[in-house]
């Protein structure tokens, strides 16, 4: 019996799972109406049909068995009732095969027996809508109660809309609707409206002190910078974004300066722009520099570059062979990018000058850079590169083969020597001693036909000019110092006899000089004055309206704090009286001083909570206004003393 009911109960879960969905959907009407006497009397009527479907079950779920599972062999009956030996036989087979019946089994032997009752749904449906429409209709009594004359008493309500319509050229549509925040561009209009014109005129308090008068017609305002208004108590915020200007990336070439690889013969550029509505125009201007001092030679090229499908990005990239660019070894490139968006003012935006560096050719001598004035230089004078391959050569020759110390300081001293001569060499341009072309520790003896002795010229000697030091900008000097330390330390390790520690200041003065020959070549923007257009109309017609005053005008005052605000700040702090027009002197403080919008539409509601009557909104207005004081005067004032008898003597006292 106990395999049986566990049959029997799995057979009524799947019927009751069978007819769920209609149990539930029945609810949603009377819950939709919140009518607790429909929900009540569905809840009932799916009581008894759990109960009419439970009995159900229990009488007939051995012939379901018997139809469904064939397996069974039509011995369900055995189930409820075995008496003989090999009815129980049988049974306790039945029962080894009912324990592998799955649930889709069961379900499959209930569905034909047990519906959806689907059509059950149809009168309670329809008993749900006329519920619905009889708590539409207001009763009888109701409407007789309210006379007409009453009704007509009643006040009307002015009805506002609120229309956002944004500028032109970002293409986005106008909205409408009741009063509520908006976020609009700059340069959106905003309208106000009645619904019922014949409610009367209303008015809207603006932040920063207007009023707008919304009656038959309506009210519009350009938005040019947040503010909120307030109608019938409520306060609404207009959040103006402003036009953000195109943005410019560049990501090929990765560097500002990419020198090329010596025999390249192709050069990438890669770049977007990117603006917040749409990129009107945008273009690539090249710049091509060829010779080197003052024989250089500027090319100039514009290309505009292609819209794409995205009217707010265009993506640009090209691989150039360098014979379209035109360059040659020595040559250099530089472009920059200049895009404009669709504004009403557009943004015009240029992105910082890349340049592409073609290297020329090594010249083994030539290390001056063009700079640097010309100098004579003697034959013995030897170049940083010479003096490297001579260091070099001499650590060689000491590693390879048996030297005599003698030999080994001789030519090292030699090499400290050309070090030395090239440093004054490059020292002279900095305004140090140079003994290039004199004797360096020779002073002839002057003395003049009076027997008296010149001593600046038997003791001194002549120095470089002052002058040569300020020959240079700053960035050069450093260029040029930081050789000569370099130098400096590569003449010590070779006089100490030690050339391999002078091998690492010996490059390091290299690298300097050859930064040198590369900074000859400065690329800057074209610059010019235009002077504005002459008014050919009233030239020497001796009109001097709207001309310029030659007079000086009056020095302005230099209180940081006006009067007007120091003495409206003092009233705050208080419950009496503020000044006349103190409205406005607060509100044009707050729109000079505070320039975040959200500090600014605070302070703007403080002074209208104050306007209002709003004793315990005065701090927090004078606390804005205090907030806009950037440079307070300090005054240093004495603490007033009383002199008394008493003070006198005790002061005369600790005197002596």
């Amino acid at each position: 019996m106990h395999g049986a009911a566990d049959i029997a109960g799995r057979l009524w879960r799947a019927a009751s799972l069978r007819r769920l969905p209609l149990w539930v959907l029945g609810t949603l009407p009377w819950l939709s109406l919140r009518l607790l006497p429909g929900l009540l009397a569905w809840v009932a009527w799916c009581m008894w049909d759990g109960a009419r479907l439970r009995q159900k079950v229990v009488n007939g779920w051995t012939g379901w068995l018997d139809a469904g599972v064939p397996s069974l062999e039509d011995s369900s009956a055995l189930l409820l009732d075995a008496d003989t030996p090999l009815a129980r036989l049988q049974r306790q087979r039945l029962l080894a095969r009912l324990g592998a019946l799955d649930a889709p089994t069961v379900r499959r032997v209930v569905r034909p027996h047990i519906g959806t009752g689907l059509s059950w749904l149809l009168p309670w449906l329809a008993l749900a809508a006329f519920a619905w429409f009889l708590g539409q209709k207001p009763p009888a009594s109701a409407q007789a109660a309210v006379p007409a004359r009453a009704a007509a008493a009643l006040p009307i309500v002015p009805q506002l809309t609120v229309t956002a319509t944004p500028p032109a050229y970002t293409g986005a549509a106008a909205g409408s609707g009741a009063p509520r925040d908006l976020s609009l561009p700059e340069g959106g209009v905003v309208s106000w409206c009645l619904k019922n014109p014949e409610a009367g005129a209303t008015t809207l308090e603006l932040s920063d002190g207007r009023k707008l008068e919304v009656g038959k017609q309506c009210a519009t305002l350009t938005a040019t910078e947040s503010l909120f208004w307030r109608w019938r108590g409520a306060r609404y915020t207009i959040k103006v974004t402003p036009d953000a200007p195109p943005t410019v990336t560049i990501t090929q070439p990765s560097q500002m300066v990419q020198e090329l690889k010596t025999g390249a013969t192709t050069a990438a550029m890669a770049l977007s722009v990117q603006d917040d509505y749409r990129v009107q125009r945008a273009t690539l201007h090249l710049t091509l520099a060829r010779g080197s001092g003052e024989n250089i030679k500027f090319t100039d090229r514009e290309m505009p570059l292609p819209a794409s499908s995205n009217p707010r990005l265009r993506n640009w990239s090209k691989t150039w062979t360098l014979t379209e660019l035109g360059m040659e070894p020595g040559d250099e490139l530089y472009f920059f990018v200049r895009a404009a968006d669709n504004a009403a003012r557009p943004h015009t935006v240029q992105s910082p000058t890349y340049t592409l560096r073609l290297p020329a050719p090594e010249v083994e001598d030539e290390e001056e850079t063009s700079a640097m004035p010309v100098l004579v230089k003697p034959q013995s004078l030897r170049s940083q590169r010479q003096i490297i391959i001579d260091t070099e050569q001499l650590i060689a020759d000491m590693k390879s083969t048996r030297m005599s110390a003698e030999t080994v300081r001789e030519r090292s001293e030699s090499i400290a020597a050309d070090q030395g001569q090239l440093r004054r060499r490059y020292g002279q341009f900095l305004g140090e001693e140079s003994s290039l072309f004199g004797g360096e520790e020779e002073h002839d003896e002057h003395a003049d036909k009076g027997g008296q002795m010149d001593v600046l010229h038997q003791f001194g000697h002549a120095h470089d000019e002052a002058e040569n030091a300020t020959l240079y900008d700053e960035g050069t000097k450093k260029i040029l110092r930081r050789a000569l330390v370099a130098m400096w330390d590569a003449e010590k390790a070779l006089r100490a006899i030690t050339p391999k520690a002078a091998l690492a200041p010996e490059y390091k003065a290299l690298a300097a000089i050859k930064e040198l020959q590369q900074a000859d070549r400065i690329y800057l923007h074209k610059t010019a004055f235009v002077p504005p257009p002459i008014k050919e109309a009233i030239r020497m017609t001796g009109d001097v309206v709207g001309a310029a005053s030659y007079a000086r005008e009056q020095g302005a005052s230099n209180e940081a704090v006006p009067i007007e605000l120091r003495e409206l700040t003092t009233a705050l702090s208080g419950d009496g009286a503020l000044p006349a027009l103190w409205t406005r002197t607060a509100h044009d403080w707050v729109r000079e001083r505070l320039k975040d919008d959200e500090q600014r539409l605070a302070a703007q509601r403080a002074i209208q909570d104050v306007q209002g009557g709003c004793l315990r909104c005065r701090p927090a207005l004078r606390a804005w206004l205090r907030a806009g004081i950037v440079e307070a005067p300090v005054l240093l004032q004495a603490q007033p003393v009383t002199g008394t008898p008493f003070t006198r003597a005790y002061m005369d006292g600790g005197a002596r």
